[in-house]
């Protein structure tokens, strides 16, 4: 497909530091989503029941097209469709404002702090970073060779968009499959690990995510025509603080999926057991990463990546100016892996958090299993600038942008064009100014109980002239 719509789900860990703060993390959770629509005003609470889990009020639409809600206690922020990596990146971190400008408003700035990572340390439970993409239906995803083919490059991508973590854990102790997995490493063993999702990945594929998480989800539910789309969606990334790994972290798999529906891929690539390497990948503390290819050749997770990234250099270089981007920044920092984490600074964020938490050690001369280390750890992710650890990168310079404050703030209130959240984001607003009924979903809205449901299948139209001539009718 030449025309791609991107979009990311962050779900945010949350800290109650101030213990007179008298609300667990998720009632706090619930006052921050009704401050965000009842006070900052800034989209529109959902009042019908979305699912069996999702009551009303349990989040909604916002002015910008894209979504927040509650999710088993966690806030969750979808990101409107964007047709660009850059509108993407603006929007993704537009989420991460809206939600830290709630906690500033409500007077929450040091008692409560919102952090974008996947695990909590002390219970080890995970929460997700879930990727979408579009892709055309010719995308045989029902062949198992090509769900394979497609974990093989999410399980070695890691190397380059990984957010690190302190430790290990082994959330699934009874699985008969978990031997194979870790090969009986003791967790209290692993001191640093490039991936925070990799040891809560059970499965290759697999339809259901919510306690089946699997490399490929193969749920096939497109959100737009199915008979011309299928949407991508995946769980397995780690949530990036740094804006340089979400492109390439969303950019390299979008060239990948461009291949794979071309044909211009070969199967030499999948790997003997993608779960077994998520792991051993993952938790190599020399990071030689090294993996046996279903043929029988053992490679490392950097000649694939490089493998993958010359043939989508031979089939896609010219396309445009977005994709010879991301050949370039792909092939650049898989230049930069092996001269080792201080060369990496800033563009992928294990190799930032390691830098920081080795220097931290050093100086205060911790183990690894510290809580104090373990609280750096976490730190790193704080989305509040004056705490955050990893904005102070971006402060000096060390951590490259893709996009402006400026886009970041526009984003917050301001649907993207070129996909239909521009056409959803006005319906909202426009909604937000009159008192009628309504049901918002992704694939299209239903105005009052009396009015037919108004679908939205082509993602990449805005259906905003459509949208405000029906409003109008109804006035």
């Amino acid at each position: 497909m030449r025309k791609r719509i991107y979009g990311i789900e962050t779900e945010y860990g949350l800290l109650v530091k101030d213990p007179h703060l008298d609300w667990d993390p998720s009632e706090v959770a619930y006052h921050i989503k009704d401050h965000i629509f009842r006070k900052m005003k800034i989209g529109m609470l959902d009042i019908h029941y979305r699912a069996n889990d999702e009551p009303p009020e349990n989040g909604g639409f916002l002015f910008n097209g894209g979504r927040i809600y509650l999710d088993m206690g966690h806030l969750e922020y979808a990101s409107p469709e964007c047709s660009t990596l850059v509108d993407l990146l603006a929007y993704d971190r537009a989420g991460d404002q809206i939600i830290q400008s709630a906690v500033e408003d409500l007077g929450w700035g040091d008692k409560v702090s919102i952090i974008k990572n996947n695990v909590d340390l002390e219970t080890n439970a995970t929460f997700g970073c879930h990727e979408n993409y579009l892709a055309s239906r010719d995308l045989q995803l029902e062949d198992r060779d090509n769900l394979k083919l497609l974990a093989a490059f999410l399980v070695t991508r890691q190397i380059f968009c990984g957010a690190g973590r302190i430790g290990a854990c082994n959330p699934h102790p009874m699985r008969d499959w978990e031997e194979s997995v870790h090969e009986n490493v003791d967790d209290e063993t692993v001191k640093f690990q490039i991936s925070q999702r990799a040891d809560h990945i059970p499965n290759e594929f697999y339809r259901w995510v919510q306690y089946n998480r699997a490399i490929v989800n193969t749920r096939d539910e497109p959100l737009a025509d199915p008979s011309k789309y299928r949407r991508v969606h995946l769980l397995v990334g780690d949530s990036n603080m740094s804006e340089y790994a979400t492109a390439l972290k969303m950019g390299t798999t979008q060239l990948m999926l461009e291949l794979m529906e071309m044909g211009a891929v070969s199967y030499d690539w999948i790997l003997a057991n993608s779960v077994f390497a998520m792991s051993s990948i993952s938790r190599d503390p020399e990071f030689k990463w090294e993996i046996q290819l279903r043929n029988g050749k053992t490679t490392t997770a950097l000649e694939l990546q490089h493998a993958f990234q010359q043939k989508a250099k031979a089939e896609l270089a010219g396309k445009n100016m977005e994709t010879d981007w991301i050949l370039s920044a792909w092939g650049e920092i898989l230049e930069d892996l092996p001269k080792g984490p201080e060369h990496l600074i800033g563009r992928v964020d294990w190799a930032g958090k390691l830098w920081m938490l080795q220097e931290f050690q050093n100086e205060e001369n911790l183990e690894w299993n510290d809580p104090w280390l373990k609280s750096v750890d976490l730190e790193y992710h704080n989305l509040n600038k004056n705490q955050g650890l990893y904005w102070g990168l971006e402060e000096n310079g060390e951590a490259p942008r893709k996009c402006t404050d400026l886009a970041v703030d526009q984003a917050q209130t301001n649907s993207p064009k070129g996909t239909r959240a521009h056409g959803r984001g006005e319906l909202v607003r426009m909604l937000a100014e009159r008192e009628i009924g309504y049901l918002i979903d992704w694939i299209g809205f239903r105005l009052s109980d009396s009015e037919e449901p108004f679908l939205m299948l082509d993602p990449f139209r805005s259906y905003k002239g459509e949208i405000i001539e029906r409003l109008n009718g109804l006035s």
